[in-house]
């Protein structure tokens, strides 16, 4: 089981010198990844809206560090551990922008890079960053699309419905021809664009339950849909804290990765106590 620490670009750890403390101990303790979320503006009465995510609560008033810039000091704080944006909204991105953004940085911690991203589920944000809901998805599949051609050597001209180049090219390129990809969502359609483009899937405030069921659709999904010779790699962020027994049934399952979320944010040393030992 790989244990990754999420969270680490917002609440108590949204400053310099609590992060870095954070990272460099997370490292130290064994942490295999760091990840970093996303909400680029959060409604005032709170962020709880009908998704396929448990609902839950999160104050507009809440510090969140762009998790590409927390993930730029993070590759200058550590050596080892893997960086990742648990999750990019992205259909909120120019996804032109977003893949010079996601290149430069992979370049910058060697290769560490894994982009996580969902296609997003709070409308007032949305309607922020001028997306409407209704083709989010589209949207997202599309600006993944675009930033593959982007990524390749020499760039592929595109022409899509979003998104149109052609006759340029974008430099540095990602470390291993382009990062890992990580899709998050419990929906149908999350599962199904996992299987089909990318190469983990990510399940968010998950106890055991909902995370067996939520894995048998996800196998069928690959199934259906699934070109690539390797399964994916199963990350999850556990809803409440685990101890051995409880990561071990997780591991069974078939999960590789728990991203573990601070006990009490803020508390370097809680967050690092967080991951189970035998």
């Amino acid at each position: 089981m790989k244990y990754g620490l999420g969270g680490i670009n917002l609440l108590g750890y949204a400053h310099p010198e609590p992060l870095r403390r954070l990272l460099i101990a997370a490292e130290a303790a064994g942490f295999e990844s760091a990840w970093a979320a996303e909400h680029v503006v959060i409604p005032r009465e709170g962020a709880r809206v009908t998704s396929d995510y448990s609902p839950q609560r999160i104050p507009a008033d809440t510090p969140f560090l762009d998790p590409l810039i927390a993930l730029s000091y993070a590759a200058a704080c550590t050596d080892r551990l893997r960086l990742a944006t648990g999750l990019i909204v992205l259909p909120e991105h120019n996804p032109v922008l977003l893949a010079k953004q996601l290149a430069s940085l992979d370049v910058l911690c060697n290769g560490r890079l894994i982009f996580g991203y969902g296609v997003g589920y709070v409308e007032p944000e949305m309607q922020a960053a001028g997306v409407p809901m209704s083709s989010r998805g589209a949207r997202a599949d599309e600006y993944l699309a675009a930033m593959m051609a982007l990524w390749r050597e020499p760039a592929d001209d595109f022409d899509g419905h979003f998104v149109h180049f052609e006759g340029v090219d974008a430099w540095p390129k990602p470390i291993r021809s382009r990062p890992e990809i990580v899709v998050g969502g419990h929906s149908v359609a999350a599962l199904r664009r996992a299987a089909l483009l990318a190469d983990g899937w990510y399940g968010w405030r998950l106890d055991l339950e909902d995370a067996e069921r939520l894995l048998i659709n996800l196998r069928e999904a690959e199934r259906k849909h699934r070109v690539a010779d390797r399964p994916l790699e199963v990350s999850i962020s556990p809803r409440r804290p685990v101890d051995l027994q409880t990561a071990e049934r997780f591991a069974a399952l078939g999960v590789d990765r728990l991203v573990l979320l601070p006990r009490n944010y803020g508390d370097i040393e809680s967050a690092i106590a967080s991951m189970p030992t035998s």
